[in-house]
């Protein structure tokens, strides 16, 4: 099953509308020291999970295909070696490059060396799936057949 344009659309404008409530934007927040950066990611959580808090199973859902798929989609050997860390860590940076926003996440797709190095979300990797869990009691199944876990993506370590 593969993300609606509506979906990804919603998911990218709920992270905006999660960083406009913080009262800091994801630019300016990628020139905080890490100290101050971690705490406006979890200023950026807090609001995406009242933002996300009457989301429906299928909504919730959704938006955890987006992410998977996103997350999916940097699984490369060319941004880990910008990025560093060790799978699980990979994976982490690779939720901080999704938590940061689309511009930031289309600007690293496009080009690694603008990705920020040693930054990590490791709670955006799975938000929506554990936001799924805590109201419906069961992670979603997102039906994509596919694994945000590092270097599944076979096209981005060949």
């Amino acid at each position: 099953m593969t993300s609606t344009p509506e979906d990804i659309s919603r998911f990218w404008n709920l992270i905006a509308s999660a960083w406009t409530a913080t009262g800091t934007e994801p630019s300016a927040a990628l020139r905080l020291t890490e100290g101050d950066l971690e705490r406006r990611l979890d200023a950026f959580l807090a609001q995406l999970s009242t933002l996300s808090k009457d989301f429906s199973s299928a909504e919730l859902t959704a938006l955890d295909r987006v992410a998977e798929r996103a997350l999916y989609d940097v699984d490369r050997a060319d941004l880990q070696a910008i990025t560093g860390g060790s799978d699980d860590g990979f994976l982490y940076a690779r939720g901080f490059i999704v938590a940061m926003g689309r511009d930031y996440y289309d600007a690293v797709s496009s080009d690694p060396v603008t990705a920020t190095a040693d930054a990590e979300c490791e709670e955006m990797c799975y938000f929506f799936a554990h936001l799924h869990n805590e109201r419906f009691g069961t992670f979603p199944d997102t039906g994509s057949g596919i694994s945000r876990e590092t270097a599944s993506n076979p096209v981005g370590w060949s």
